[in-house]
């Protein structure tokens, strides 16, 4: 299956994270949202990747994320999903946050794909009001 997804992250303590190509980044303690696509090969599965490397089960890093997500100060909360759905840029643009300039949109017009959000309760409510669905790996016997 494929779509878009949103992370929801915790950033636990005030911190630096060197991101690839854009540098050392600051990235004050709260709560984050990352909006992606899952439409090459293997859809969804690029979620369970990134789940992988917030545990630290992986260490390779292709995307701006995943810099975030291999983080010692950062845990996934909570992933929603929209399935069949290519709606990145849309999200990326309505739910509530501010862009983390330059984050996550180097292929798109988009200011970014990583919003600082005022809580992960609040993301998580907008995008499942805005039809998305909790992805919940427990409920899934192959996970």
């Amino acid at each position: 299956m494929s779509g878009t997804y949103v992370l929801v992250l915790d950033v636990a303590r005030s911190t630096t994270i060197e991101v690839g190509a854009l540098g050392d980044r600051a990235f004050p303690a709260g709560a984050y949202a990352y909006v992606g696509s899952a439409f090459g090969p293997g859809g969804f599965a690029r979620v369970d990747r990134h789940r992988e490397l917030a545990c630290g089960e992986r260490d390779v890093r292709h995307w701006h994320i995943d810099y975030v997500l291999g983080h010692s100060a950062t845990s996934l909360e909570s992933v929603v999903t929209f399935p069949d759905a290519d709606r990145e840029c849309e999200l990326a643009g309505r739910l509530p946050g501010e862009p983390v300039a330059e984050f996550g949109a180097s292929d798109c017009d988009c200011p970014a794909h990583l919003l600082a959000v005022p809580a992960a309760e609040t993301v998580v409510e907008a995008a499942v009001d805005a039809g998305g669905v909790v992805d919940d790996p427990s409920a899934d016997p192959d996970h």
